[in-house]
């Protein structure tokens, strides 16, 4: 791999920034989006496993590694939903990508921010092959942290007219109108998830409470609704019921981690349709006709991670974004470690 040998580049908040206000973030969207549709279409050549999750009472904390024979990446990551009552975010994240031949890491970059584009861009992804084509109008059911990604993620592929938006916190709700007061789209505020998600073409719950919770009932959804349930990802965290996913079709990411994590914790794999590789393959039918209600349950995986990192890695190279600091040892002789030591006291 190019660059192998050379400085580790570091990439940080403020070059996220950067990176985004270089090419748009319209632009950069499609830019993640268009990574995982390739990504998940080479299913075959990744070496794939569940994160692995360390469960506390007051959240979690996750390593989500995934690689194919030419890059490997990982991510250290969070889930602390009493952040915010302390000031701090529920999620931050860590991520960082190897060159497989030599095994040198190339790139640890900041992956908070990441973590939302790529979530979103994953939604939007699924819903290339789930919603309707036509989909016009948009019900948010959490305004949180994630929230205007979700939103932006889609209007960068459906020409949306109308966004509806309901959360339990006011504030956050006036935090969603500023953030995107100056879109083309209608923002609508909402006094009841009811209200909300009534006929709307596309739902995002994200709602962030660790518990058990019912959102939605079946007569609450318009049919041909697709539904992105990316609330619900870790143990004993669910947005939806088990009678609510009975009545529609189940799409996830990766069935082993899902059913531990996602929605379908509830439920078994019998009540699973297809995995999001299945359909961007052809392997499986996406929608099939304009009545049916489709639930993508996005619990975030790790293949999602490793395109976008490579994503930014490419991005960060074209653009001269990121330091380049000397965080692996270069002696003149690799079998002298120790002599670096030596010399430094010269």
């Amino acid at each position: 791999m190019q660059n192998a040998t050379r400085n580790m580049k570091i990439l940080t908040i403020t070059d996220i920034q950067k990176m985004v206000q270089a090419i748009g973030l319209d632009h950069f969207f499609k830019r993640v989006i268009a990574a995982l549709e390739e990504d998940f279409g080479r299913w075959d050549e990744f070496l794939l496993s569940p994160r692995h999750a360390t469960h506390y009472p007051h959240g979690v904390i996750e390593l989500m590694p995934c690689a194919d024979q030419h890059l490997y990446a990982f991510k250290y990551v969070n889930g602390h939903p009493g952040n915010p009552l302390l000031g701090k975010l529920n999620v931050v994240a860590v991520g960082l990508l190897s060159d497989v031949a030599s095994g040198y890491p190339l790139m640890i970059s900041e992956m908070t921010l990441l973590t939302a584009f790529r979530t979103a861009a994953t939604g939007v992804l699924a819903a290339k092959h789930l919603a309707r084509k036509e989909a016009k109008s948009v019900a948010i059911i959490g305004t949180g942290a994630q929230s205007e990604f979700q939103v932006m993620a889609f209007a960068s592929f459906f020409r949306l007219e109308e966004v509806r938006f309901f959360d339990t916190d006011p504030q956050a709700m006036s935090k969603f109108s500023r953030n995107l007061s100056r879109q083309k789209f209608r923002l609508i505020p909402c006094d009841s998830i009811t209200q909300a998600v009534h006929h709307a073409d596309i739902v995002i719950t994200a709602t962030a409470a660790k518990k058990r919770q019912s959102l939605l009932d079946i007569g609450d959804i318009a049919p041909g609704t697709f539904i992105h349930a990316m609330g619900g990802d870790c143990p004993g965290k669910t947005e939806l019921s088990e009678e609510f996913l009975n009545q529609v079709k189940l799409v996830v990411e990766y069935m082993p981690q899902t059913l531990v994590e996602g929605e379908v914790q509830q439920c078994t794999a019998m009540c699973i349709y297809a995995e999001l590789w299945e359909l961007v393959c052809q392997q499986k039918y996406g929608r099939q006709d304009n009545r049916e209600i489709i639930l993508f349950d996005c619990v975030g995986f790790a293949l999602e991670d490793f395109s976008i990192l490579r994503v930014v890695y490419e991005l960060a190279k074209e653009h001269r974004i990121g330091s380049e600091l000397p965080m692996i040892p270069k002696p003149n002789d690799p079998k002298n470690l120790f002599g670096l030591l030596e010399s430094s006291r010269h």
